[in-house]
């Protein structure tokens, strides 16, 4: 059965048996990091080649949910998964064109949806930050959502970049 009623008054329980409001910084944060794993979903549907690197990402984001949700998963984000995100970024940055000013989110289909996953990203960070000035949150989750972000917005640019859509920038 999908339903229980635990949560019909605006409570749930963490993994450690805790009962906690849904709108506890807790349940914030893993809940933005569950809309952006979806987020993430979608994204796959739609880019040229970057289907198995968001599978990973969709998969490692549930591990950061199991470790916010007070879980101590066997497998917890480390500093490799880090440098993953970092040297895909590199490697992105250097087929696209230099980046000389701020991108206006769009172009591609597939631009637009990791574009969007960027900005959700941005915000599970804000969320993952908050609990962090309440609850120590390891430095590597911390680190971890940082780089997805920046990640996004290089597979952002880099679709453009294939199908040959002209990045714009902001008219100020």
């Amino acid at each position: 059965m999908v339903y229980t009623g635990r949560g019909d008054r605006g409570r749930t329980d963490l993994c450690s048996g805790e009962r906690v409001s849904k709108s506890s910084e807790r349940i914030q944060a893993f809940g933005t990091i569950d809309e952006l794993n979806s987020l993430a979903g979608l994204c796959r549907n739609f880019t040229v080649d970057k289907e198995e690197h968001l599978e990973k990402i969709q998969n490692e984001l549930h591990i950061l949910q199991a470790e916010l949700a007070n879980r101590d998963p066997d497998k917890k984000i480390s500093q490799e998964d880090i440098d993953r995100l970092e040297m895909l970024c590199d490697d992105y940055q250097e087929e696209c064109p230099a980046l000389r000013d701020f991108v206006l989110a769009g172009g591609t289909r597939s631009a637009s949806h990791l574009h969007l996953a960027r900005s959700v990203a941005r915000r599970a960070e804000r969320k993952v930050v908050a609990l962090d000035e309440k609850e120590e949150i390891r430095e590597e989750v911390l680190a971890y959502i940082n780089r997805l972000s920046d990640l996004f917005f290089m597979m952002a640019r880099h679709e453009n970049y294939l199908e040959e859509v002209e990045e714009k920038n902001p008219e100020y």
